[in-house]
């Protein structure tokens, strides 16, 4: 397993955001990034975490830099930790050729095309080659209270890692604008086709949110967010009423599952910011959606 190496430290919130990079079993030795704010912690004990997965297009350091995550999560004593969003230089032909596939685009999925099966498995490099790398640094990370949230693709991500796991990862989900039912829209189709053997057929059964919830039946624990002034909502990217409407349909209540149209607000981390605070008060407290 490699080594992480410390390659920046930024005191924020009486906490530090470090960001680390090591060589990526994961996404085929390739060097893989992540930012991770680590509150205020005296004792050194192990605290818990909640994973934030960004954007098309987005670095680790789009939600650092403009989410407006650390202030609340250091008054609730909660680390915060930020991956990439896909493999860098890969070198698979076409990669780089479109802004929404590719770098910056792995959409979270194990790629199963033999082009893209070497480096693009963003799925288990989020849920099970960071917590190896973070827990053999000695880093003081709970990862058995551990929680999800993204936006737009991440959104997607979060829902899904989410959603689909069968040790019950996470504790609970969350999301800013998800694309929520990816097999239906542009965005999805094209990424499924791109990275899945089975395309389409294949990420119904595991890639997809509206499908994935309607086939549950424990409990869950999911607030959405998104705006009506989306553009990418207007286009029929992200299609919420989906997910809310499969939620439903198999006895999901307000409690469990809760989708929230915000007045005005866009795609833009303005709106992130706008409710971040509500996204991380809901982690670990459930009583809060």
């Amino acid at each position: 397993m490699s080594a992480l190496e410390k390659i920046s430290s930024n005191k924020v919130f009486e906490g530090e955001l470090a960001k680390y990079k090591f060589k990526s079993a994961a996404l085929g030795g390739l060097d893989a990034q992540f930012n991770l704010f680590l509150p205020k912690n005296p004792t050194g004990a192990k605290v818990p975490v909640l994973v934030y997965l960004s954007g098309l297009t987005c670095t680790e350091d789009n939600g650092a830099q403009k989410g407006g995550f650390f202030g609340i999560a250091a008054t609730q004593n909660i680390a915060i930790l930020l991956p990439d969003t896909s493999p860098r230089g890969a070198g698979v032909p076409g990669e780089d050729d479109d802004w929404d596939f590719g770098t910056g685009a792995g959409f979270y999925v194990d790629a199963t095309k033999p082009e893209y099966s070497k480096h693009y498995n963003m799925k288990t490099h989020i849920t099970v080659e960071l917590p190896q790398v973070i827990e053999a640094a000695g880093l003081p990370i709970d990862f058995k209270r551990q929680s999800i949230f993204g936006h737009s693709m991440g959104g997607h991500g979060a829902l899904t890692l989410y959603l689909s796991s069968k040790t019950k990862q996470y504790r609970s989900a969350s999301a800013f604008a998800p694309i929520a039912n990816p097999t239906k829209c542009p965005w999805g189709e094209k990424a499924f086709k791109g990275y899945l053997a089975g395309g389409i057929a294949e990420a119904v059964d595991n890639y997809d949110a509206t499908e994935l919830i309607s086939k549950r039946t424990e409990p869950v624990h999911i607030l959405i967010d998104y705006g009506t002034a989306d553009n990418f909502y207007k286009q029929g990217q992200l299609l919420p009423e989906n997910f809310l409407k499969a939620a439903r349909d198999v006895g999901y209540d307000e409690f469990q599952v809760r989708v929230r149209s915000q007045e005005g607000y866009d795609h833009s981390y303005y709106f992130i910011s706008s409710f971040a605070q509500d996204h991380i008060h809901c982690t670990f407290d459930f009583d809060y959606l």
